[in-house]
This record gives C-alpha cells, structure tokens and sequence, in this order.
C-alpha cells in the first residue's frame, strides 16, 4: 500500500461520510483542508478532527454558488501546498414527487448533486494534472446506475457525476492522477433518517473505509461500497424495461 496522504482537501467535509473518512486521515496525522456550506457544524467537524491528531484548516463554501469555487479551490491548494488527495462528497437527496411537479426543484437539484461537482472536478483535475500527481475521489451513487421511477432525478445526477468521472480518470491516467467514484449504496445517514432501514443499509463508517482504503491502494475506476451492491446491480441493469415499469423501486 501507498504511504499515508499528507494533504488531503474535503469538500462536502460536514456529510456523515466524508467525516467519517476524514477521521481516518486524522489518525495518521494529516494536513486537512475542510469546505462545507455550514460554519457552524463545520467548526464541529474541525474540532474533533484536532483532537484526532489532524492539523485542520478550513472555508466555507455553498457549492451551488459556482462563481466562488474556482477562487475557493485555488485558495486550498494555495494552503496546502502539494495535494495529496481531493474528496468531493457534499450532496442533497431531493424530494423525488417535488421534483416531477416542477422543473425548476429539478434544475435545482441537478446543479448541487451534478453541475457544482462537474465545476470542481475540472477545476481541482487541471491544477492535479499540473502537479503531475494525486488522487481525486468522487462520491457517486448506485442510483446512477439506471433510472428508476423512484429516484431518476437523484439518479440523473450521479448518472451525470459517474460518465464525467470515468472520462476525466481516462484524461489524467498519463499525468499521474488517479481518479475514483465510491458508488454507495442504502447509507444511514441524517440524509436518509425518514427511510426504514433494513438489512442493506451500511454505516457512513462502513463506506468511509472503501473510500480510504481505495484511495490508499486502487487504480482509477468505479467501486461499489459495500461491495455486494455490484452484485444488486448487476441484476437491476439486466431487468427488463417492461418489468421495471412495474416494480415499485
């Protein structure tokens, strides 16, 4: 396995997930950079992190104000020197029923799960591909798999995320730069507290320890957490269209 990242910058740092693997990072003493949109929690995120053995700095940032991130990500990367590794992982779960009345909650959720991540990919991918080195990972979806009536908006998204993910890894493959899309799958997370959990759903904790190890040790490309959702989709890609239509998922 690689050594341990020095530099890692977070964006979306306050999501139980991306905390949860920042805690990792902690552990070994990196240099954390932190941006979310919530000053508040985010000094609570920070806090803890130093206790954790991390040097924390940190910025606020509304990701769907897509004028401030090119200034915001530069400015990170201007503290932090050298990067190691880049978590792109903030994100809102829309009201599906909403979505379908309007076209404007649509647009509106389309521009925070995919425009804003598409604006700072290529963003933080030019200044990677510069620095010859590094590791961006992306939080992606198994909605994005296929479209389904039960969340194609979300799933659009990270549909959208996923093929810009898979093309940018292509491009930075010869300059060093490895790119990553951690897939969850049911993650209980405040994100998800009015859903019934049941036997499929994982802890942020249990995804953050695919993000850090993948981002440790694996080639560029797409990885399922847990691992068994491969398999789940697998079979849901394969459905026919004329039975999907008909199944409540």
């Amino acid at each position: 396995m690689s050594n341990p990242p020095k530099n890692v910058l977070i964006i979306g740092a306050t999501s139980a997930i991306a905390e949860a693997t920042a805690r990792y990072w902690a552990e070994e003493n990196a240099h954390l950079y932190l941006v979310a949109r919530n000053p508040a929690k985010l000094d609570l995120v920070a806090a803890d992190l130093r206790t954790r053995g991390a040097t924390v700095m940190q910025a606020v940032l509304d990701a769907d104000d897509l004028e401030r991130i090119e200034p915001t990500v530069t400015e990170a990367f201007h503290v932090l020197g050298r990067v190691d590794v880049v978590l792109i992982a903030h994100g809102v779960l829309p009201d599906q029923a909403k979505c379908e009345r309007s076209a404007a909650h649509t647009l509106e959720s389309l521009q925070t799960n995919a425009i804003s991540t598409i604006s700072l990919l290529t963003q933080i991918a030019n200044i990677l591909q510069h620095q010859g080195s590094g590791v961006i990972a992306v939080i992606g979806s198994v909605a994005g798999d296929r479209g389904r009536r039960s969340n194609y908006i979300y799933g659009s998204a990270k549909a959208l995320v996923s093929t810009f993910t898979a093309g940018l890894a292509g491009r930075l493959d010869a300059h060093g730069v490895r790119v990553i899309e951690i897939k969850p799958g049911f993650v209980d997370t405040p994100m998800t507290a009015k859903f019934k959990k049941g036997a499929l759903w994982a802890t942020p904790e249990t995804v953050a320890k695919v993000i850090h190890d993948r981002v440790a040790a694996a080639r560029s490309g797409s990885f399922y957490a847990p691992k068994f959702w491969w398999m789940i989709m697998a079979v849901v890609r394969r459905i026919p269209a004329r039975i999907l239509y008909r199944m409540n998922i």
